[in-house]
């Protein structure tokens, strides 16, 4: 999944940034669900059609006005909460997994609010070099040993945490 992450700039493009053995393995998994639980192939349409439309709408670089974001934050991931998760902050990314519904963040306590859009910094903090995140190495990187969670210089990328719950503007 760094591939995903590895993204400096996040945008509708970061919506379709994966790896091709992520990719064969996600679609693995799920045609065994759908074999195993018998999902009608209508289902998994509608289900698909609301997943890439939200993927690409948390992944765009949109900045809503404040007053919608809080509207539609109360259902579903918008691009200003799902950007938190592609924080360079380690605490930051492991937050906002949701991927159309914000509540299951709720309800696993892993939603955050609390990031100012224009604080983010995207990334993995370990990959922030633009020449190493070429095809050929993006290709390569989930076969090879993975960096820790650490900017180039050593440094580690922390932010001091605020109300998790409290959209920040």
């Amino acid at each position: 999944h760094n591939v995903h992450h590895t993204d400096l700039d996040m945008d509708v493009s970061t919506a379709a940034r994966f790896h091709f053995g992520e990719m064969i393995f996600s679609i693995g998994f799920l045609s065994l669900a759908v074999l195993v639980f018998g999902i009608a192939p209508i289902m998994l349409i509608v289900f698909f059609i609301m997943f890439e439309a939200e993927t690409l709408f948390h992944h765009s670089n949109w900045r809503l006005p404040i007053q919608l974001e809080r509207i539609l934050n109360l259902i579903i991931v918008t691009p200003r909460m799902h950007g938190i998760h592609h924080s360079i902050v380690q605490r930051e990314t492991n937050s906002n997994w949701g991927t159309i519904f914000c509540w299951w963040d709720k309800l696993h306590r892993t939603l955050r609010r609390d990031v100012p859009q224009d604080a983010v910094t995207i990334g993995v903090a370990a990959y922030r070099d633009e020449h190493e995140l070429t095809l050929g190495k993006l290709l390569a990187l989930p076969f090879g040993k993975q960096r820790e969670w650490r900017l180039p210089n050593g440094e580690i990328p922390e932010r001091t945490p605020q109300s998790a719950e409290e959209l920040a503007e």
